[in-house]
């Protein structure tokens, strides 16, 4: 049973609702978008290889041995030659035309290996010690140096190490941002400052395509060169004009600095925070977290742990389509830059069609919606590859929803767990993101010769993954929590310890 009397956790939520809550003003925009900016770099390195480590054109030099049709690896080499720079791409520079599969695609592989271990080591850090900011700069930065250091690589083996300190890195980025937004605005606000996320997101996306057609006539190493150094600027904008979450410092017993916090961010009752945070007693040590504190907590909890899988098991398959479909736009015979660009254009529109799904429809029912269509469409296009025309208009279908419920994913799990353990969980379920785009590749290559292995096992599994959103809580009009004990006792009627 509950006591009349509140918590101080209780008490600064609610002085959180009351000061942030009302508005959304200059400075929580401002933020919002310093925030916001990593993940434009962020989206430029996942997804750059699709253009550094293409395969070339090539053409015939000799038309006695050599022709169009002719497999490249049964041609002598005095008999043909690239279209553009012999460093246009990796494949290109070290001479990896008929270098296996595996070889050509252990970079991309080590960057998502890379990520899904990132994940893991760097789960717990925004919730204990390091904190949200520290952790948005440490990340980004690290990132930006090691996709420098990737144009000074002397061969695949070394690239491939770089490109797996780089995943390693950027793993946290996307879920330090959404916690940090999440925790700087009224719930009212959630789905506001989530699109900005999103939209950075895909600007980096679209611009991408954009640096790559610009620097189409020189080295790979151009590319890293223009995405990386902007990269670095980024992360020194973080570290001295970002501010820590006010709930993580409160969490963390620096109570002075998280009312500093809100007053810089309050829209309304500025004046009233001082005598609410009289009014609140933090009645003992305030809980000092360990490294793996975190992690402790959701585990000890059985409601939270199952709660945290079936999160898991609905971002896998949503995961595996949203990287596959773009990673894959090889497979569609067109334009790399004009695939690769429609598939980006279609982030807006879904983004837009999040921010209403946010705020009028519920998130269960709009996850397990877009998860069928993203599933039927996925399998249609498999059906369909004998017309291109209409291959490539159920792709761009399938992406947009698949990419539609990845949105609501990554802001419906910052609502399901408290701030305590918000992090490490947002954290875990980004990981199993990752993991469903560590089969992409294997599942792309395997498309070249059957599509159903690549569209078709991308539908069957987005349909299977998306039921366990059922398994859920609905979160939508729900206040954040900061501890467990405050969220099970909020949910008791539906769950059970």
């Amino acid at each position: 049973m509950r006591h009349n009397q509140r918590t101080p956790d209780e008490a600064f939520n609610e002085m959180v609702e009351q000061s942030l809550g009302a508005g959304f003003g200059r400075v929580q925009l401002i933020q919002s978008i310093l925030v916001s900016l990593p993940l434009l770099f962020d989206a430029q390195q996942t997804f750059i290889s699709v253009f550094t480590d293409a395969v070339p054109t090539w053409h015939c030099t000799d038309n006695v041995t050599c022709d169009s049709s002719s497999d490249i690896c049964s041609l002598p080499r005095s008999s043909w030659s690239w279209d553009g720079l012999s460093d246009s791409t990796i494949i290109s520079e070290w001479s990896l035309e008929c270098a296996s599969s595996i070889i050509t695609g252990l970079p991309s592989s080590c960057f998502f290996l890379g990520c899904l271990l990132g994940g893991f080591a760097f789960a717990t850090l925004g919730d204990s010690r390091l904190g949200r900011k520290k952790l948005l700069f440490l990340s980004c930065l690290a990132m930006s140096i090691a996709a420098l250091t990737s144009m000074f690589s002397t061969d695949i083996w070394i690239y491939s190490v770089l490109r797996f300190v780089s995943g390693f890195f950027r793993s946290s980025i996307m879920t330090t941002a959404l916690v940090m937004l999440m925790e700087m605005v009224g719930k009212r606000w959630r789905g506001q400052v989530g699109i900005i996320a999103f939209s950075f997101f895909t600007l980096g996306l679209l611009s991408l395509p954009a640096i790559a057609y610009t620097n189409r006539d020189s080295s790979w190493k151009s590319l890293y060169f223009w995405t990386s150094i902007p990269a670095i600027i980024c992360s020194t904008i973080v570290y001295f004009f970002v501010i820590e979450s006010p709930r993580w410092l409160f969490l963390q017993g620096r109570e002075a600095e998280a009312m500093e916090v809100l007053k810089s961010l309050a829209t309304s009752n500025v004046d009233g925070l001082n005598s609410s945070l009289s009014a609140i007693s933090l009645q003992g040590e305030v809980t000092k977290f360990d490294l793996y504190a975190s992690m402790k907590e959701l585990f000890q909890k059985r409601w939270a742990l199952r709660r945290l899988l079936a999160a898991m098991a609905l971002a896998l398959g949503v995961g595996m389509v949203y990287y596959g479909l773009l990673l894959g736009v090889g497979n569609l015979g067109f334009n790399t830059y004009l695939s690769l660009t429609l598939n980006c254009l279609l982030d807006v529109p879904s983004y837009f069609l999040t921010f209403l799904l946010i705020q009028r429809c519920k998130r269960k029912t709009s996850i397990l919606t877009f998860s069928i269509a993203s599933g039927i469409l996925s399998i249609l296009c498999a059906v369909t590859s004998e017309h291109k025309g209409i291959q490539i208009g159920v792709e761009l279908a399938a992406f947009f929803s698949s990419c539609t419920a990845f949105n609501v994913v990554l802001i419906y799990v910052t609502e399901l767990f408290p701030t305590s353990v918000r992090n490490s969980a947002t954290s875990m379920v980004r990981q199993a993101l990752i993991f469903g785009a560590v089969f992409s590749p294997v599942l792309i290559s395997a498309g070249r010769k059957n599509e159903f292995l690549c569209y078709g096992v991308f539908g069957l599994v987005i349909l299977c993954s998306g039921l366990f959103v059922i398994c859920l809580p609905e979160t939508m009009g729900m206040p954040l929590f900061d501890t467990l004990d405050e969220q099970e006792c909020q949910d008791n009627p539906i769950i059970v310890s």
